[in-house]
């Protein structure tokens, strides 16, 4: 890929929606979407929302008389979550908002579901504890992170070549994959005092487009959460992209089909009462 085809002033919110929500976050909301179960009338808390996928798929289900509140730390993310068209149902409320300190009152929600969200929190044991504080008594929480970085081969090998050339370690990089063990998961919400915590595992194959810009798209899109990329101006990000894409375009190949890059993705789900 020629990296001078690449506007420096990517919006990473922009590409996160266009580039990775849609693929990745849209499939992965159904399924989690499907475990949850909502109901019509229910209030919803999308934690971690994002641009949104979760709180625009659950709006119709619980309907005009559900609430939807779409709660981001990164006001940049919700920026692009409003401009998206509005779905049916449930009016969308967006809100910044820090998960370790929810601005809530106790016992507001039926529902809390954040997706891949949890293992950006900078004190987990709080935010899950928060999650609890805001649901109502029968209220229910359905959380997903990802399942390890070694079961994500494509990923696997970006984020070593991006901790490779930055000179620092793979965890400094890969915090999305950084809650992987289902246990731990598990003892989080138990600690948090959810009465009832279930977990169960998922798998999707994923389909990308523009196989050639998966490595910028990727890092790009990363910069929404990740301080080790968000902390970096524009051009330091497309040095960076250019050198891994070298280090990565054989893997890259391996997983593209036609005008697409193929590749499996593994959840663990919590479902916390």
């Amino acid at each position: 890929m020629d990296t001078k085809n690449i506007q420096q002033n990517d919006n990473p919110a922009e590409v996160y929606e266009r580039y990775l929500s849609r693929p990745i976050a849209d499939p992965w909301t159904r399924v989690l979407i499907d475990l949850a179960n909502p109901q019509s009338g229910e209030r919803v808390l999308d934690l971690a929302c994002g641009t949104g996928s979760v709180a625009r798929q659950v709006a119709p289900m619980v309907g005009s008389s559900g609430q939807i509140l779409a709660v981001d730390i990164n006001p940049a993310m919700l920026q692009v979550g409003r401009a998206q068209p509005q779905p049916a149902g449930a009016v969308i409320t967006w809100q910044e908002g820090d998960a370790t300190k929810l601005n809530l009152p106790d016992k507001d929600f039926d529902l809390v579901l954040c997706q891949q969200g949890f293992q950006f929190f900078p004190n987990r044991l709080a935010s899950a504890k928060e999650a609890r504080r805001v649901l109502r008594e029968e209220g229910r929480a359905i959380i997903s992170v990802w399942q390890a970085l070694e079961r994500h081969p494509l990923h696997e090998a970006l984020f070593t070549a991006v901790a490779h050339h930055l000179n620092v370690s793979v965890t400094d990089v890969d915090v999305a994959f950084s809650l992987s063990n289902p246990d731990e998961l598990y003892a989080l919400l138990h600690n948090a005092g959810f009465d009832r915590v279930e977990t169960t595992t998922r798998s999707l194959s994923i389909r990308m487009p523009d196989p050639e810009k998966f490595v910028h798209y990727s890092i790009l899109g990363a910069a929404t959460s990740v301080p080790a990329f968000a902390s970096m101006c524009a051009p330091e990000r497309l040095a960076l992209v250019e050198k891994v894409e070298k280090a990565t375009r054989l893997i890259v190949e391996r997983f593209t089909s036609g005008d697409s890059v193929i590749f499996p993705m593994e959840a663990n789900i919590a479902i916390a009462t």
